[in-house]
C-alpha cells in the first residue's frame, strides 16, 4: 500500500507537528516521488483488518497579489519546469477540448481574470453530485455530463486552462471547514512568475486549502494506492483552525492567492 497523506512542507506552509499511526503497528517507508517530491509512506501489509491515522497541526501562509496584475506568460518564456503543465494528461485532454475553450474563453481578457472565468463558467455548469463520477471518468467526460466531484472540477478548469496555452496542475490536499467533510482536488494555474490556487467548486475558501501533493492530474497524486484484494470499511477526514476563535484570514474576493 502507497499512502499519500501527509501535508507539504512549503515556504507558506509549515508543519508545526504530525502523527502516523498504523494498526497493527509496523515501519512505513518514507518516499519523495515524483518532480515535486510528493511525500509518500509504502507499507506492505498482512491479510486482516488495518488502520492507518494521520494528524498533523500546520500554519498556513500565503502570497496575496492583485489579480490585474497577473498576466499569462508567453509561451517562448515559460520556465522548463511549467512546460510539462500545458501537455495533455490522463484525465485532462485539453488537446481534445483546446477549440471548445477557445470559442467559450478565447474572447476574455487574459490573465487571472480568464482563468476565473473559466472557474465561474464550471462552478455554473457543474452540479457538484458526490459518487456521479469514478476512477475513469476524464475531463472530456464531465463535459458531456455535467457533474462530478471536486476532482472533476479541477480536471476539467485544467483541460480549459491548458487548451488556451495557462500552465496548470492538479493539487490534493485538505480544505478548512470542508463541506461535505472529505479529501479535497483544487488546482494551480501559472500566471506572471508563480502559480496561483483556483477552486471551481466554491465549497471552502482558498485560503483554507491545505496541500498534500501537486501532479498533471490526479493519477499522479492518489490518496492511496491499493496492490492486491482490500475493502474500505471506514474513512473520517476533517480539517480545521485549531483555535475556536481564530478565522482564517480574508484575501478577499477579488485577491490572487499564490502558496507555491
Amino acid at each position: 500500500m502507497l499512502f499519500n497523506l501527509s501535508v507539504a512542507s512549503t515556504e507558506y506552509q509549515s508543519i508545526v507537528n504530525e502523527s502516523l499511526w498504523l494498526t497493527p503497528y509496523m515501519v512505513a517507508e518514507q518516499l519523495k516521488v515524483g518532480a515535486s517530491n510528493n511525500r509518500v509512506q509504502r507499507v506492505f501489509v498482512e491479510p486482516g483488518l488495518f488502520s492507518i491515522q494521520y494528524s498533523a497541526n500546520v500554519n498556513l501562509g500565503a502570497e496575496i497579489h492583485c489579480p490585474e496584475t497577473l498576466s499569462e506568460k508567453p509561451y517562448a518564456c515559460i520556465p522548463a519546469d511549467v512546460l510539462p503543465y500545458l501537455n495533455p494528461s490522463r484525465y485532462c485532454q485539453s488537446d481534445l477540448l483546446a477549440n471548445f475553450a477557445m470559442s467559450e474563453f478565447g474572447g476574455e481578457p487574459h490573465g487571472y481574470r480568464r482563468v476565473k472565468a473559466i472557474c465561474d463558467w464550471t462552478f455554473q455548469h457543474l452540479a457538484y453530485v458526490s459518487g456521479s463520477t469514478d476512477s475513469e471518468t476524464t475531463a472530456r467526460d464531465v463535459l458531456v455530463q455535467r457533474q462530478g466531484v471536486c476532482r472533476d472540477f479541477a480536471h476539467l478548469s485544467i483541460s480549459l486552462c491548458r487548451g488556451l496555452g495557462i500552465p496548470a496542475r492538479y493539487v490534493s490536499g485538505y480544505a478548512i471547514d470542508l463541506e461535505p467533510p472529505d479529501f479535497h482536488g483544487f488546482f494551480e494555474a501559472y500566471l506572471g512568475e508563480r502559480w496561483y490556487l483556483f477552486d471551481a467548486t466554491r465549497l471552502a475558501p482558498v485560503e483554507g486549502l491545505i496541500r498534500i501533493a501537486t501532479g498533471v492530474d490526479a493519477s499522479e497524486v492518489p490518496f492511496a494506492t491499493l496492490m492486491g484484494t482490500t475493502e474500505l470499511k471506514s474513512k473520517v477526514v476533517w480539517a480545521r483552525l485549531s483555535n475556536s476563535n481564530q478565522s482564517l484570514p480574508v484575501s478577499g474576493k477579488e485577491s490572487a492567492v499564490s502558496t507555491a
